[in-house]
């Protein structure tokens, strides 16, 4: 069933989990995510990022995952993730989704404001709820050509900043990163619990794949409450691709033959990363 974040992320936060976010291409992903989370009953985010979403993909992807999940039990959020302005903001409140994030987090703290604010004045009129981030997660962009600096967020700013937009959740920099590591980050969980001592809403995890999973852990013990998953995921794609690869030796394969070793490799790390949260039989 299709429900807003601020629904399922008040719930984690009364009960001390994390709810797994996966951003997600084409059905292979979709079903696999829906069918693994229903089996583990837990409930999940399926987002989707812009570069997914141009042409027709504003309809397909969308499309797909709001028709799915109205064949399951598990709370599903449909996710616009890292929206860089208020267009396309629009688009996903006119195209159905249930949560978007809109990415301020370059700019100066006032900016960052003012574009909150605005897409909060978009979405929550439709019902939707709206995740901004405060610091910045640096990292690998989605081509690997371009490597961010992550700065930490201020607590100072955290209380002011929800206040002055009406976020129903907050994305904050405690040492992770987007991509692939080059090396195992050390997260700061001090600076975790100041972050959700002063927060008034839930905390969110962006460039959970590759973190060491005892540190994930005491991040959720901590305060996330939802942590973004996607290198990972694409890792495991390109394992069940080269599986697929080296057993299948028809020149005709069957769908089944290509496609299900991508989705038993996809289904692993939703698996495990249900389990990392403490989401499991959260429904």
């Amino acid at each position: 069933m299709l429900v807003t974040a601020k629904e399922v992320l008040n719930e984690a936060r009364k009960k001390h989990y994390a709810v797994p976010a996966f951003d997600c291409v084409e059905d292979v992903m979709v079903r696999t995510m829906l069918e693994t989370a229903e089996q583990q009953r837990a409930p999940v985010f399926l987002m989707c990022l812009l570069p997914d979403l141009t042409g027709n993909g504003w309809a397909y992807l969308p499309g797909l995952i709001k028709a799915a999940a109205a064949h399951h039990k598990i709370p599903v959020v449909l996710h616009l993730d890292h929206a860089p302005n208020l267009d396309a903001i629009r688009q996903a409140v006119e195209a159905g989704f249930t949560s978007v994030m809109i990415d301020g987090s370059q700019l100066p703290f006032d900016d960052n404001v003012r574009l909150t604010k605005a897409a909060v004045d978009l979405a929550h009129p439709r019902g939707v709820s709206v995740e901004a981030e405060l610091g910045h997660v640096g990292g690998a962009d989605l081509e690997g050509s371009v490597c961010g600096e992550n700065v930490l967020t201020d607590p100072d700013e955290v209380a002011r900043f929800v206040e002055q937009t009406g976020v129903d959740s907050l994305a904050v920099s405690i040492g992770t990163s987007h991509g692939v590591y080059k090396s195992l980050p050390s997260l700061h969980i001090n600076r975790l619990k100041e972050l959700n001592h002063v927060s008034p809403v839930p905390l969110v995890l962006h460039g959970g794949s590759g973190t060491p999973e005892d540190q994930v852990q005491e991040a959720v013990r901590n305060g996330i409450c939802k942590m973004n998953i996607y290198a990972d995921i694409r890792i495991a794609m390109g394992r069940g691709l080269k599986t697929a690869a080296v057993t299948q030796h028809r020149e005709d394969p069957l769908p089944q033959e290509v496609f299900g070793p991508i989705r038993d490799e996809i289904a692993d790390v939703v698996r495990d990363k249900i389990d990392l949260l403490f989401a499991a039989n959260r429904v």
